[in-house]
């Protein structure tokens, strides 16, 4: 039953936090944590550092940072500023870290906005794509004193859509807009699913290991790396939905929590309370099967609250790489 745990997520950090509960070391994951009390935002840097580190987590070797804000979840236009120039700060740190060079006199970056429009939850991408500060066609057309700046960066942004809409994977859409357009890294926005239901629409993900389109829905297509596509991938992730599974679980390790204080269920709590974890998830995947095996969860909020994260993650963009101040 063991060897078939395997609980939904897409956040490094959940991966890392379920070896510690089950005091597992990985040997090659590295882990270093801020945090901001004035803003009360958590920031946790998971690298994976090995081919063994990698393989145990179950995710490609590279830098993931994790910024969890409590506050996203609410409108407020100060915080989701404050949150926008941390988004900002990471991408570029992890460009840095990749190294990412001009290959012409000024830099070009393309934006994909991940996901199907259509689907409120997987709706993030496009969403920031929308809200994003285009300047490609303008310089290529007028240069780049247009822009009235000695130095620019080239934005140029694509909604490639799902496979369903377009017959062709994303990967093969956007390997020929490389071709054609040449920038010198990409920066992917997609949705992606969380373990800890407390951490949808609270949490980002900054990872420069590339992404697998559709995370957030359950459908992983190919992947969209350096390795696929030519160029550095920075990946912007916001978990927006949960598997069902997981909140069944959740719901159990509660009720067995309450159990512990009561006389007449305690024996019961403490029988329970006896099972591996993975075979406490693997029998809630079993008693939820087939009808609720593979739904995923989201929040009543989604629409407003997509939209609003769509437009902080867009809003750090184009203050890092258009000079733009943050909206009041």
């Amino acid at each position: 039953m063991v060897e078939k745990y395997s609980i939904r997520t897409d956040l490094a950090l959940e991966d890392k936090e379920r070896f510690e509960e089950e005091n597992v070391e990985v040997q090659g994951v590295v882990l270093e944590e801020e945090y901001d009390e004035e803003w009360e935002v958590k920031t946790t840097t998971v690298r994976i550092q090995t081919e063994n580190g990698a393989k145990t987590m179950g995710k490609p070797a590279g830098t993931y940072i994790t910024m969890e804000a409590p506050n996203m979840a609410v409108p407020d236009e100060e915080y989701h500023s404050e949150i926008s120039e941390k988004i900002a700060d990471c991408i570029k740190k992890l460009m840095n870290g990749k190294n990412c060079k001009k290959r012409g006199e000024d830099w070009s970056v393309l934006i994909i906005g991940l996901g199907n429009r259509n689907v409120t939850p997987d709706a993030l991408g496009p969403y920031v794509a929308d809200n994003l500060n285009i300047t490609r066609h303008i310089v290529k057309e007028y240069g780049k004193y247009a822009m009235g700046k000695e130095e620019v960066t080239l934005i140029s942004a694509l909604v490639p859509g799902v496979m369903a809409q377009t017959g062709m994977e994303t990967v093969e859409i956007i390997r020929g807009v490389v071709k054609e357009t040449d920038p010198d890294v990409i920066i992917a926005v997609d949705a992606l699913a969380a373990r800890n239901s407390k951490r949808l629409n609270r949490t980002i993900q900054i990872a420069d290991t590339g992404i697998n389109p559709g995370s957030g829905v359950g459908n992983h297509r190919n992947a969209i790396t350096q390795e696929s596509v030519g160029v550095p991938v920075i990946a912007i992730g916001v978990p927006t939905v949960v598997d069902a599974a997981t909140i069944v679980n959740d719901a159990m390790e509660n009720l067995m929590k309450e159990m512990e204080h009561s006389e007449a269920l305690k024996g019961v709590g403490v029988v329970l309370q006896g099972y591996h974890a993975a075979e406490k998830y693997e029998l809630v995947r079993e008693l939820i099967s087939p009808h609720l095996n593979g739904m995923f969860v989201t929040p009543k909020d989604i629409d407003d609250t997509v939209k609003r994260i769509s437009f902080t993650i867009s809003e750090g963009l184009n203050m890092l790489f258009a000079g733009k101040e943050p909206a009041e």
